[in-house]
């Protein structure tokens, strides 16, 4: 063998995934470790930083095992991951000072309230796209500051490093030697003037965030590291970093305006390329970074909806409805609806285009003919109806309708849901041939690097559909079951309230 496979290390909230894939863009070889979750308070989710990087070593082991192939044949390491969560080490020894702080957390609610009091929500907007909420990793850095003993002193004296999940394993990777987050990730953060593609001074003095923490900026795909050689038996290029979501619509081949995907995993996220303008969003969208390949900025409208997936795992682990996530589909077909029953699963608050970190999690409808199948078919319905209010948002934003949705995500397997989905958005949903886009698009930016592709357009001729799911609701029910939604919205609100 050649160089000529790649390497995709997909850290995700609930685990860590490595997958090979040759220079087709096909998967060869894959593994996987299923990430504890750490609950310690109502609405605080954290994970182990160490046991990030542990077991996304050992899935990467076991993929190149699986593969048979060995370091030499690795052209790049592609990194794709959760966003957001926060992750504070010393430099000196690579050890966290504390757990991170995942994305979903919500324990700077607080902080971001004060903040919007004083004023201060217009100009993180103009700056990073972004609004104020305990979402973004700002104030979660500002929290582990605050609150783990002597790290502010520290952080000022540069002994300390922050980074998302990104930064953490390139740094782990590179033994040290690559401290870098690339614009997606960055543009996440709260810190980072989207329009300018650098770190922002006053934001950094409004979150009080000493600027001697903060990573380097690389591109999405460049040669701007090395994995140390004992991790593999072999050094190996990292030539790919971006966060999952904008990895996804790489990987999905939406690498001009007007293209969108959503991936259906613990949350769902529906990005559309927005080309080299940032769109300000007038119905509680996100203006972000898109993955850049070259000298440009590239940007995206994103809708982000906290609990996608997770609440199949909340049926499987909370209720004990289902054995394992896959029983979800048949146990929702086994009735013809939801029975009048919806389901709202605000377990974190209400993302995108709510933005109330407050609501909570309501079942609405319920009789006493409600089983457990009907409670699964709402489930199933809210993870659409979620996706279908981000779409409704994107198209009034956009001034024109989705012409088609590509999908990703473990999810996305699920036919019920995916046809529910084309129900109600009117359009055909298209699920590609390969779902694990996350890691593709990791793979297709470390590969672009590495020279294994040489353009977009050529990645673009690997992506293939596998089906499409045409609307088959009458556009009458779909608009009466989203008003449904829209009442069962109202109830969790007012829990906020």
């Amino acid at each position: 063998m050649t160089a000529s496979l790649i390497l995709a290390l997909d850290q995700g909230t609930t685990s860590s995934r490595a997958i090979v894939f040759d220079g087709a863009g096909r998967p060869l070889a894959s593994a996987q470790k299923e990430l504890r979750q750490i609950y310690p308070r109502p609405g605080w989710v954290e994970h182990d930083a160490l046991e990030i990087w542990r077991d996304q070593l050992e899935a990467a082991r076991l993929a190149l095992r699986r593969c048979g192939c060995e370091a030499r044949d690795i052209a790049a390491v592609g990194i794709a991951n959760q966003r957001e969560t926060v992750v504070l080490w010393e430099r000196a020894t690579g050890r966290p000072l504390a757990n991170a702080i995942v994305w979903q957390d919500r324990r700077t609610t607080p902080d971001c309230e004060r903040l919007k009091a004083a004023g201060a929500e217009g100009l993180v907007r103009s700056r990073t796209g972004l609004l104020l909420d305990p979402y973004f990793s700002a104030t979660k850095l500002a929290w582990l500051l605050d609150h783990v003993t002597g790290a502010r002193s520290r952080a000022v004296r540069g002994e300390l490093a922050f980074g998302t999940i990104d930064s953490w394993l390139a740094w782990q990777l590179t033994d040290g030697r690559l401290h870098a987050t690339d614009p997606t990730n960055a543009s996440r953060t709260a810190l980072f003037d989207i329009h300018r593609g650098d770190w922002d001074e006053e934001l950094l003095a409004l979150f009080d965030i000493p600027r001697a923490l903060l990573p380097r900026l690389v591109r999405s795909s460049e040669l701007c590291g090395e994995v140390a050689a004992e991790h593999f038996g072999a050094a190996i290029p990292l030539g790919g970093m971006a966060g999952d979501q904008q990895a996804a619509l790489f990987g999905q081949a939406c690498h001009g305006p007007g293209l969108a995907k959503n991936t259906y995993g613990t949350g769902c996220f529906l990005l559309m390329h927005t080309g080299g303008e940032a769109a300000a969003s007038r119905n509680g969208l996100l203006a972000t970074r898109a993955a850049q390949t070259g000298a440009t900025a590239e940007y995206a409208l994103e809708g982000s909806v906290f609990i996608g997936g997770a609440v199949v795992q909340w049926l499987r682990d909370g209720l004990g409805l289902i054995r394992s996530s896959a029983e979800i589909e048949a146990l929702a077909a086994s009735v013809p609806d939801a029975g009048g029953a919806v389901f709202v699963p605000a377990f974190a608050g209400l993302g995108a285009p709510h933005w109330n970190p407050h609501a909570r999690g309501t079942l609405a409808g319920l009789t006493r003919g409600t089983t457990a199948a009907h409670i699964a078919r709402a489930a199933l319905e809210a993870i659409a109806f979620q996706s279908a209010e981000l779409a409704r948002a994107m198209e009034a934003d956009c001034g024109r309708p989705l012409a088609e949705l590509r999908v990703d995500g473990g999810a996305a397997a699920n036919g019920l849901l995916m046809q529910f989905q084309a129900d109600l958005l009117g359009v055909p949903v298209v699920r590609p041939r390969i779902l694990e886009t996350t890691a593709l698009g990791a793979a297709c930016l470390a590969g672009l690097a590495a020279g294994i592709w040489k353009s977009r357009e050529e990645i673009a001729a690997h992506w293939e559909r596998e089906r499409v799911f045409e609307p088959a609701m009458p556009r009458e029910a779909a608009a009466a079951r989203l008003a449904e939604w829209q009442r069962a919205v109202r109830c969790a609100l007012a829990w906020a309230g």
